[in-house]
């Protein structure tokens, strides 16, 4: 019997290398970008309906755009025109991932509401045609589908996947509102005007390949760092005070502005957590860890 509703779980993602180069001629920029999902989820909830629509629950929601410009939407009509179909379905996000914070939530939405919708048609689409499409939708989609750990080249969209020998506890600080990434990137090529090519670090990949924490903590960089900083400098406040309370490295969630912490186990994540929120330097601090899987349909 067909489905009449799929719900896919979908998670976040630090960068734990992200390498940017110069800008490209069609305005992107050449990465080695080294994700890592981690199980903060959103979860996306495809129903068939008369017309397409989208609807959001959760922190943050009043942010999330629930017109045809939110790539949960996208996704549905990219994949609706290529099988000849009707993208009607009621689209609804439980939201969990911060909003315009560095963790890839939109293009995590847009990841869930393609496998959902997929599964929902019946379309019968390989992981290649998905990801595909994917990557029209973003740099960060291919990866948000497939989860784990990979390193992203390209734009970030070509997906090498890459082993990770263990849990690595992180603690994430929630700042108050967003920050834009193309303005992130602006800011970053005023800062860097002779940016080198990227590539990924092979201390970085042998420290996830080995699950090994305070090396991995030496090794974890963000290109954007600086530009975050110089929009919002108070971001460093929030970085101190997760360092002062004991996390082995602290840095910008991709262009931010959350701000993520490696610790070195499950109770020093807690520590760092509640550390942080007790500082005043971000409006919340979340617990968790990695690796975690990509898009994942639920079962009842």
């Amino acid at each position: 019997m067909t489905p009449r509703t799929v719900t896919v779980r979908v998670p976040a993602k630090v960068n734990t290398q992200l390498s940017v180069g110069p800008a490209r001629p069609d305005g992107f920029h050449d990465l080695a970008n080294v994700f890592l999902a981690v199980a903060l989820h959103d979860t996306v909830t495809v129903t068939l309906a008369d017309d397409l629509r989208i609807t959001c629950t959760g922190p943050d929601a009043a942010q999330v755009p629930l017109d045809r410009t939110n790539l949960a939407a996208r996704a549905a009509e990219l994949l609706a025109a290529r099988h000849g179909i009707e993208p009607r379905v009621h689209i609804h996000i439980d939201k969990d991932i911060p909003v315009a914070g560095g963790m890839a939530g939109g293009s995590a939405d847009a990841a869930g509401a393609l496998l959902a919708c997929d599964a929902l048609w019946g379309t019968g689409a390989s992981q290649s045609q998905l990801l595909d499409i994917c990557a029209e939708l973003g740099s960060d989609v291919p990866f948000s589908l497939v989860g784990g750990a990979a390193l992203g080249t390209g734009r970030g969209e070509r997906l090498t996947p890459l082993e990770v020998g263990g849990t690595f506890h992180w603690v994430f600080a929630v700042a108050d509102g967003g920050l834009s990434t193309p303005a992130v990137y602006r800011e970053f090529d005023r800062l860097t005007p002779d940016a080198p090519e990227p590539a990924a670090a092979p201390a970085l990949l042998d420290a996830l390949r080995t699950g090994d924490a305070k090396a991995l903590a030496a090794t974890l960089t963000n290109d954007l760092q600086a530009a975050a900083l110089s929009l919002r400098p108070s971001l460093a406040e929030t970085l101190a005070a997760g360092t002062a309370a004991g996390a082995l490295a602290a840095l910008v969630s991709g262009s931010g502005p959350t701000t993520a912490f490696l610790c070195a186990d499950a109770e020093a994540a807690h520590q760092v957590a509640a550390a942080l929120t007790a500082s005043g330097t971000c409006r919340a601090a979340r617990a968790t860890t990695s690796p975690a899987p990509g898009a994942t349909v639920l079962t009842d």
